[in-house]
């Protein structure tokens, strides 16, 4: 399934919280005749950059269906339509279906924030080739992201050393190089990137939402979220309540919560995460590799963070595996079972001295490539995240609130306590505590929540049913592990959804799916 990491777990909240409100002076024919007229270019996609994550030009689909790559005008700010324009990236593979079967485009958002839609959608289309029989399948880079006029922090070389210091400080030396790295960090994004700094809120993305539907050719959204992308969902559907059509909500966000409960919850949910799998390790034929019993192995694994946190192992070349790293890659195993097992052999492995598996696990969720490149992914979370988010921690406020995360996960509640001060020097302000998605009038979203989400935890889903309001919000159960619940590829989750995307059957509210 995609990747919905955030790009640093030991220094940013792993979810980001959304604009509440609406832009002053956006009303609903506030855009430029410019951009809502546009005829889009369609052409033969080009080879992911290095902000897209680099690699090779998107290979057809098994029918033979053609990748389409175009670029889509949209207003620097939405609060003058007329003014500058940035280009977003958009990609689409037309429908299988006969053109009187066909419902529309079907505008898919990956999560993050800050993945490439654009590097993404090809990489897990052949799951979605069953919604594909109706809809052209659509993705996007959003504002900030990849190609889309991306955000611009630091370099390569400057990334890794980002990544390599301490993110869990112990004492007020690693504290005050743990601050100054932020700071770095942050100041580097305005110095880069900071014309686009305050034009990358979710209502920003929103509202270029609702542009794409129009050059598109659609009456209405139709519309696949997952993670930080039900969040977006929930935003477009309060500020356009009458234009949702058929919409998912998969992995979902509380759109209740501020960052330090989201920061919180995710605590509980690795938490969680970490228990199912130590169980599951146990619970085999074969002995497990890594503990005698379920919390044998979490204790082992909590004595190897604390001999990192002294003396680092050997990683990948140059670079050593250190506690923040080997707690990334931990994390990053534990968004999805199929990873469960690779986890297991990276755990062995740094037992025996060699960190390479677990240093291979982080650089994936940082966004870092073999050849050393990274792509923008880290940069555009803590653009998006800082410019939604309005709370604003320090280090004395992480401090106090330690005991409490501590509580909520022993291995890792200090990285997800740290993660709280990301945003605290950043140049613009945060727009809101949390998300308003209250969305009445709009049609039926079916809201997908799994009992074993990590980042998402599974309680975020009857919290988004409850806020989009009575008669928008339809909630299905997954019984089952990893983020997100359509792509583990459960026969009843997929019925459900495709039911609904494809035939606009809702399924009974409270369905469960085991």
């Amino acid at each position: 399934m995609p990747s919905l990491l955030p790009p640093r777990a030991a220094v940013l909240t792993v979810s980001a919280l959304l604009l509440s409100t609406v832009l002053a002076g956006c009303g609903d024919d506030a855009q430029g005749e410019d951009v809502t007229r546009q005829e889009l270019s369609w052409k033969a996609c080009p080879a992911p950059d290095e902000a897209q994550g680099g690699g090779a030009s998107p290979s057809p689909l098994p029918d033979d269906g053609e990748w389409q790559c175009a670029t889509m005008k949209a207003p620097l700010d939405w609060g003058d339509p007329k003014g500058d324009t940035i280009g977003l990236e958009l990609i689409r593979v037309r429908t299988t279906g006969a053109e009187n079967e066909r419902i529309g485009s079907l505008i898919f958002n990956f999560g993050g924030p800050g993945g490439s839609g654009v590097a993404s959608l090809p990489a897990f289309a052949e799951g979605y080739e069953k919604l594909r029989t109706r809809y052209d399948l659509v993705s996007f880079d959003p504002r900030g992201v990849g190609r889309s006029d991306p955000v611009i922090c630091e370099n390569d070389q400057q990334l890794d050393a980002y990544f390599q210091q301490d993110g869990t400080p112990d004492d007020a030396a690693e504290r005050t190089r743990l601050l100054d790295s932020t700071t770095e960090f942050n100041d580097a994004c305005e110095q880069n990137s900071g014309k686009i700094l305050p034009h990358v809120r979710t209502t920003d993305a929103a509202r270029d939402l609702d542009l794409m539907r129009q050059v598109l050719g659609d009456g209405k959204l139709h519309y696949f979220g997952i993670s930080y992308g039900t969040e977006l969902g929930g935003v477009y559907a309060h500020l356009f309540p009458q234009r949702v059509g058929r919409a998912v909500f998969d992995a979902v966000v509380d759109p209740t919560q501020n960052a330090e409960q989201s920061s919180l919850g995710q605590a509980k949910g690795f938490q969680l995460a970490l228990d199912n799998f130590a169980e599951d390790c146990v619970s085999k034929t074969e002995e497990c590799p890594i503990g005698d019993s379920a919390q044998d192995v979490k204790d082992r694994i909590a004595r190897l963070l604390d001999d990192l946190d002294r003396k680092p192992i050997e990683g990948i070349f140059p670079r050593q595996l250190t506690q923040t790293a080997a707690t990334s890659g931990i994390l990053q195993a534990l968004y999805s079972k199929d990873l469960w097992e690779f986890l297991t052999d990276g755990l062995e492995e740094a037992y025996d001295g060699n960190g390479s598996t677990l240093m291979f696990l982080s650089d994936t969720m940082n966004g870092r490539s073999e050849n050393g490149e990274y792509d923008n992914s880290v940069a555009a979370f803590t653009a998006i995240s800082c410019a939604d988010v309005e709370p604003r921690y320090d280090a004395a406020y992480v401090e106090r609130r330690l005991p409490e995360f501590r509580a909520a996960s022993p291995l890792f509640g200090d990285s997800l306590a740290w993660g709280m001060i990301g945003c605290t020097d950043w140049a613009v302000a945060g727009a809101a505590e949390h998300p308003d998605v209250s969305a009445p009038g709009a049609a039926p979203i079916l809201v997908v929540g799994n009992t074993g989400d990590p980042a998402t935890p599974y309680e975020g889903a009857r919290a988004m049913v409850n806020a989009l309001g009575k008669g928008v919000g339809v909630e299905l159960t997954y019984r089952g592990q990893g983020h997100g619940a359509y792509d583990s590829k459960n026969k009843c989750v997929q019925g459900a959804v495709n039911g609904y995307l494809l035939d606009g059957k809702v399924p009974p509210a409270g369905t469960v799916c085991t």
